[in-house]
């Protein structure tokens, strides 16, 4: 994201509203945006309504309030005189917005957002078969977000098990080798607020997968979530909980079990 400082007069209403706290005041008294840190999310394009008037017209108004020692206060969700400007994105610098702005439709999945279809669709993906588990690592956060050279070290360290990475997962698209996770170099150093990574293996490679997590998270620059899912048994019990039990791992307390009430587009044979 850009601002134009011709139109910019330094209200401060955009750094409330970065989801990574990367816009400041520079030395002109303008707003100015960190392009090293940004990740693209648009979100204070989005949010911060422009109310159209013009520069001078505020500096002025401003000014003469200086005199009599009063001040102009904006709404906090609007930008006095449209000076946030989205710019034109190319390659490498638009996976950025790929993977944090909601709104952009992933090119690869043709979808909005940084995944797939949830696990918690199983009943007509059929991805998680019986015997089997799934792993959804997601990468970075709100205000600290996450570098694709963090992201390939997971998944080169996740690669030396020999999981299934997800083919339609928008991490797994951007892996020369999905036998290494070596990720194109090109994008190592781009910014996002955040991504998942997406793979399936055996129950019984659970423990060796988590303990694996929580060795590289060490060597980490950010923060990750874990999740695992797995098939219901017949009597209603969940497989992985001993698994991730024995990796030494908790799990949540807000985990899901999804009922299947839509009819079910994929059977298990």
């Amino acid at each position: 994201m850009e601002i134009d400082k011709k139109k910019c007069v330094g209200c401060g209403n955009c750094h409330a509203v970065c989801t990574m706290g990367v816009i400041y005041l520079d030395e002109d008294g303008k707003s100015i945006v960190n392009q090293e840190e940004c990740v693209e999310c648009s979100t204070c394009y989005r949010v911060l309504r422009n109310e159209g008037y013009p520069p001078w017209f505020v500096r002025v108004l401003r000014k003469i309030l200086s005199l009599f020692r009063l001040g102009y206060l904006a709404e906090v969700d609007v930008c006095p005189t449209g000076a946030i400007t989205p710019p034109v994105l190319e390659w490498p610098r638009s996976i950025r917005a790929a993977f944090s702005d909601p709104i952009t439709v992933h090119p690869g999945t043709g979808i909005p957002g940084r995944g797939t279809e949830e696990i918690k669709c199983n009943e007509v993906t059929g991805r998680i078969r019986k015997g089997e588990a799934g792993l959804v690592i997601e990468l970075g956060r709100p205000g600290i977000g996450a570098r694709f050279r963090e992201i390939e070290k997971v998944a080169m360290a996740l690669a030396r098990l020999h999981p299934h990475f997800e083919p339609k997962n928008p991490v797994t698209q951007l892996m020369m080798n999905t036998e290494t996770g070596k990720m194109k170099e090109e994008i190592l150093d781009e910014k996002v607020l955040s991504a998942i990574i997406e793979l399936k293996t055996t129950q019984e490679k659970l423990p060796d997968l988590l303990q694996t997590l929580e060795t590289v998270q060490r060597e980490l620059d950010t923060v990750i979530s874990v999740g695992v899912a797995s098939k219901c048994l017949a009597d209603g019990s969940i497989p992985h909980e001993a698994w991730v039990k024995k990796a030494g791992c908790a799990l949540s307390l807000n985990g899901k079990t999804n009922i299947g009430l839509g009819r079910p587009l994929f059977r298990e044979e």
